[in-house]
């Protein structure tokens, strides 16, 4: 099976859930083909959590949700050892961070000091508890929510973690038809619990393996520095995109290729996925910073139109 078969299985099983989201659907399968997070930015009611839901049960991986609330401490998150009277021994409970989708709902209304009890998690895909490494399962992704307008009493990412998520995007609200289709899917039953899974985590991993052999030649990765230069230098971003940036645009643009049934990048795909690779990562000289993702995002595609694409045969 292809890359472009398994995104399309994938995203069809989906679609029957979420609605008028095709575009969002296609961005969220493809940072999964890079093992990599997503921050869903959206008022609520959008279909967050039914996405992460949706997409749990197609690769019929272990699900987790976490909602955050300012009394929620680490140990929560990760798990601790507790002293078993009846063995007379210290055995480990796991905490739901242990899990292939990990959703974290309203992140930002959980202090720092529990936030960063993913950023080792997010990065090196473990968690250290009592001084022991204990391993995520693979794959493993956290799809992390946020409300934008509601913000009394919420804690602000910081860099380093937002730095952590491979793209931000928003949910949106569909149009007249999807919020037709919507109506008539309404059931007592949770349409999310009647979808069936289409494939396995064993299959994603050799899919997430087919992505990072995607070819990107010399000409496509200058193209990659130039675009990160330039967020770096522009008189209008105070911060441009971090290291970490640069290859979490690469590797998007690897799995936008190979779901297009491409064995190599191109300059669209690096230009298709840069603005929510790219947007959460810099910080403005102006008050764009204050007006959410989807005017970073058109900041960063602005950027894009004043840097030289390549057009030498790829």
């Amino acid at each position: 099976m292809t890359v472009q078969e398994f995104a399309g299985k994938l995203h069809n099983n989906i679609a029957r859930i979420i609605k008028g989201k095709d575009d969002k659907i296609d961005l969220v399968i493809m940072a999964v083909l890079c093992s990599g997070h997503v921050l869903l930015e959206d008022v609520p009611g959008t279909g967050k959590t039914v996405l992460a839901r949706a997409l749990a049960k197609s690769i019929d991986g272990k699900f987790s949700r976490i909602q955050f609330t300012p009394d929620l401490l680490p140990s929560d998150i990760t798990g601790i050892h507790f002293f078993n009277m009846k063995s007379q021994e210290f055995v480990f409970r796991a905490g739901p961070v242990f899990a292939n989708i990990l959703l974290a709902d309203e992140i930002n209304r959980a202090t720092p000091r529990t936030q960063s009890a993913l950023l080792e998690c997010m990065e090196e895909k473990r968690a250290t508890i009592d001084g022991e490494f204990m391993e995520m399962p693979s794959p493993f992704v956290v799809i992390a929510t946020q409300n934008p307008i509601e913000t009394a009493g919420t804690y602000p990412l910081p860099e380093a973690q937002l730095d952590r998520f491979m793209i931000r995007l928003s949910m949106g609200y569909g149009d007249r038809q999807a919020e037709m289709d919507i109506l008539d899917n309404a059931r007592n039953i949770h349409p999310v619990d009647s979808l069936a899974p289409v494939t396995d985590t064993a299959e994603l991993g050799e899919m997430i393996n087919a992505v990072e052999n995607v070819k990107v030649n010399e000409a496509v990765r200058g193209y990659i520095a130039d675009v990160a230069i330039a967020t770096r230098t522009d008189s209008g971003i105070r911060l441009g995109l971090s290291t970490r940036g640069v290859i979490a645009l690469k590797k998007m643009a690897q799995a936008r290729a190979a779901v297009r049934g491409r064995e190599h990048v191109m300059p669209e795909d690096v230009i298709e996925v840069a603005p929510y690779v790219c947007a959460h990562r810099i910080i403005s000289r102006s008050a764009v910073v204050h007006e959410g993702a989807d005017a970073k995002a058109e900041y960063i595609r602005k950027l894009l139109k004043d840097i030289p694409v390549p057009t030498e045969e790829l």
